[in-house]
């Protein structure tokens, strides 16, 4: 089988260099040239033609963005970004993700070189599943109108034991954005648990806070889970729903990862299936591995409704697949009928 040919973009010669060797570590994975500059990098995709971009954020001549758009417009290539962690550069990196890029890691900003190596496994998995991802240019969301959120506190509809549950991974940004973006302002509460590490979840839900009807936001230990409300679980921390009555709420804990991810989807779909049984629908979007597979089979059994997004609509065909084979889903679905039968699910819960 060919290895897959990676050209390593990155202004700093260090991170170039320490890419270029974390890399090459892999047995599947060939170097086939590095870039400082985005003038040099085109030049070196025409020269070589690569299987996987890895992509700085910040560069000079041009910034990563127009290069970033300019390569999915001309010649697509699975990119995977590598930013480091300020309010800037999560903006930047969420906003690569829309134009097309499949994933990112992030970049240390001290002890560069030791702490880069310890990303090591979590860059060659990301490489290897960007190998295989589907790409696309970014496309638009649904529209959706904030101006007809509910009350803060959820106003509206019905009752708090009406739960929908989404897990995801690669390619999950846009997938999450795509999902609660066609849901309506008094949706039924809605719990999330998205692959991303401390840092960058808050700045995600306050994007999609601003673009959907429903209000979204990272989840705080106590949270209720409420109609019109969203809540993301934090990076670095599990998230599950605990039951009172008819009320739901969230725990955000620390712990050891589960399936290599801390938040894990299996955590909560599992605390769902254990809490909520029938009174909860859910679906696994996108993403590499197999976490969240056996959370929803538990979930299904408990008496959910599951939904699984089709290989043709996703990035990354890992953990749905993996949540079909284990017969977790009832329907597997394109990514746009997902979001509607979610809510038709949900308005079946007695």
């Amino acid at each position: 089988m060919a290895r897959t040919k990676v050209l390593v973009v990155d202004d700093s010669a260090l991170m170039r260099q320490l890419l270029t060797d974390i890399l090459r570590t892999d047995p599947d994975l060939e170097v086939v040239g590095s870039a400082g500059d985005p003038y040099a990098a085109w030049d070196k995709i025409k020269q070589v033609s690569p299987d996987v971009l890895t992509l700085d954020v910040e560069m000079p001549r041009m910034d990563g963005l127009t290069f970033l758009e300019r390569i999915m417009g001309h010649r697509p290539i699975p990119v995977v970004m590598v930013s480091s962690l300020t309010e800037r550069n999560c903006d930047t990196t969420f906003r690569a993700l829309e134009l097309g890029a499949v994933d990112f890691v992030t970049k240390p900003k001290l002890d560069v070189a030791t702490k880069t190596v310890a990303l090591a496994s979590e860059l060659v998995a990301k490489v290897k599943a960007a190998s295989r991802a589907r790409v696309r240019p970014g496309a638009p969301r649904p529209a959706a109108n904030p101006a007809v959120r509910p009350a803060a506190g959820g106003g509206g509809l019905r009752t708090t034991h009406k739960v929908i549950a989404i897990g995801a991974s690669t390619g999950g940004c846009e997938a999450i954005a795509n999902v609660l973006g066609a849901l309506p302002a008094d949706a039924p509460g809605i719990v999330a648990v998205i692959h991303m590490p401390e840092g960058f979840t808050k700045s995600f839900a306050a994007r999609l806070d601003k673009s959907c009807a429903v209000r979204v936001s990272e989840a705080r230990d106590g949270d209720r889970v409420v109609p019109g409300h969203a809540l993301i679980a934090p990076g670095g921390l599990h998230l599950e729903v605990a039951r009172s009555g008819a009320m739901t709420t969230v725990r955000v804990r620390p712990g050891d990862p589960v399936n290599r991810h801390r938040p894990s989807v299996d955590v909560m779909f599992h605390s769902c299936a254990r809490e909520l049984g029938p009174n909860v629908t859910g679906a696994i979007l996108t993403g590499m591995g197999d976490d969240g597979a056996r959370g929803l089979v538990a979930m299904r059994r408990a008496g959910a409704r599951t939904y699984a997004q089709d290989e043709a609509t996703c990035v990354v065909f890992g953990m749905p697949k993996e949540a079909i084979a284990m017969g977790g889903a009832d329907e597997v679905l394109p990514l746009h009928r997902i979001p509607d039968q979610l809510l038709r699910s949900a308005a079946m819960i007695s």
